[in-house]
């Protein structure tokens, strides 16, 4: 599958690297940027060829374009790209107000091409471990989950792009743009929220329109309650955290890495013990091992990756998703609606810390 970049600032290199690393199955041809300087750089640090995003649009031996503008401007490149018949990858969160998320929802609907929204952390085997323990019922019936994103982010962090830290194009804060994967995945794993109450505030930053600390409580529609921080004033920053805890047992992940699986009647398992089992359980017992280098997801998945790309691992195993659901005409693993789902999460954490009320989904 031919692939062109639409964003060429900081996480495209991230997606370049995934694509290139996923030779016989996607090609990365091209790249395209609002300010051709950026392009050209990606272009050169790649070998792709840097072009106009109507070019982009017009080359029909091109099938697929990944997404990396500023969050508000997803839906901008996404729509005409879906129109021009190309499939569709955009980065989290999959754009900044529910009525963009909509408006890509029907251009998916009317080309009939795949959509699909980087939330690459569903893809990490600790993830996978949990959301199997809930689905298989071995924690027991949900009471408690967490999710917590205690990180930092410097004030030349928000000053280095006009974008940063504004409603329009960032669409939010700690929360939309950091803590958003670690929402996903608490949805993901605990099903849809009923309701949630937050407060929200500025609090160590400076020209910058947006949160940098929030905390919400959540009830879910299975009953159980839960909790999210999320911030990027707390230095020096420390790992996200999800934890799901059930009335028989409780799953915890750190950084990533699976912590602890407590299941009652069964040996508590943590650390490296539990990073092994983890990548068991997301290989169907095929693989072992206790490095995070160490993942693949399927026996056409290349092999390990460089320690220095680590960070891509997950990228580069949802992009595989990603191509397999659009060659096949299935929806891939986090889809368009499952998209919109987190935006509309995030977006009533907002509503409620700005009216100081209840907000119900």
């Amino acid at each position: 599958m031919r692939f062109a970049i639409v964003g060429c600032g900081v996480i495209a290199p991230t997606h370049a690297r995934a694509l290139q690393q996923l030779a016989g199955h996607a090609q990365l041809v091209a790249c395209s940027d609002i300010v051709p300087e950026r392009a050209a750089a990606l272009a050169a640090e790649f070998g792709l060829t840097a072009r106009p995003f109507e070019d982009v649009l017009a080359d029909q031996s091109i099938d697929a374009i990944s997404v990396c503008t500023p969050s508000g401007l997803h839906a901008a490149v996404g729509v005409p790209a879906l129109l021009a018949g190309k499939h569709v990858i955009v980065e989290k969160p999959m754009e900044v107000t529910l009525e963009a998320c909509d408006r890509l929802l029907e251009a998916q609907r009317t080309s009939g091409a795949t959509l699909g929204v980087i939330c690459q952390h569903r893809f990490d085997p600790a993830s996978q471990v949990v959301k199997k323990a809930v689905d298989d019922g071995d924690l027991g019936r949900p009471v408690l989950a967490e999710a917590r994103v205690p990180w930092f982010r410097s004030q030349e962090y928000y000053d280095s792009g006009d974008w940063r830290g504004t409603w329009e194009l960032d669409g939010g804060g700690a929360l939309m743009n950091q803590g958003v994967h670690t929402l996903d995945l608490l949805r993901w794993t605990c099903g849809p929220v009923t309701s949630v109450y937050a407060q929200a505030r500025t609090a160590a930053h400076e020209r910058i329109e947006v949160e940098d600390v929030v905390a919400a409580t959540l009830t879910f529609a299975n009953g159980a309650i839960g909790t999210v921080v999320a911030s990027t004033a707390v230095y020096p920053g420390f790992p996200a955290r999800l934890a799901v805890h059930g009335s028989a047992g409780s799953a915890v992940v750190e950084g990533d890495r699976l912590a602890t699986l407590a299941v009652a009647g069964r040996p508590t398992i943590g650390g490296e013990q539990a990073n092994a089992h983890a990548l068991q359980v997301a290989t169907g017992g095929t693989r072992a091992a206790t490095s995070a280098v160490e993942q693949g997801t399927a026996d056409d998945t290349p092999g390990p990756l460089d320690p220095a790309d680590v960070w891509g691992e997950a990228h580069r195993r949802q992009l595989l998703d990603f191509i397999d659901a659009a060659s096949k005409g299935r929806a891939p693993l986090v889809d368009g609606t499952e998209g919109r789902n987190a935006v509309e999460l995030v977006r009533a954490i907002y509503a409620s810390a700005a009216t100081g009320n209840v907000v119900r989904l």
